[in-house]
């Protein structure tokens, strides 16, 4: 029986490790700056205008960094004039819009 257990904590183990590894992580200032001054993503503030463009008169709650699947993205959270909140998530890299949503 103490076989059986350790088998499936170690493939529990594995799988913890797995699952980690493709979560998303937010990055912090320091790393952001680095990739910004090796020219990897964009000035935060450029992306941040093109966030705030699409819903004009907003205020900035939140704006995070992340890197899932190696490709960096900010994530910025805005109150429109309404008082919805909004999540954009804009590509670091090129500037995409990924995503605009009402927030939960």
């Amino acid at each position: 029986m103490k076989v059986n257990l350790r088998a499936g904590s170690r493939a529990a183990l594995v799988l913890l490790v797995f699952c980690s590894s493709l979560a998303a992580r937010d990055l912090n200032q320091d790393e952001a700056l680095a990739l910004r001054q090796q020219g990897v993503i964009l000035p935060l503030e450029q992306l941040l205008q093109q966030a705030m463009a699409r819903h004009p008169g907003s205020r900035l709650l939140e704006a995070e960094l992340e890197k899932k699947h190696g490709q960096y993205a900010y994530e910025v959270e805005l109150v429109t004039t309404e008082g919805v909140v909004r999540e954009i998530k804009l590509d670091a890299t090129s500037g995409a819009l990924l995503k605009d949503k009402e927030d939960d």
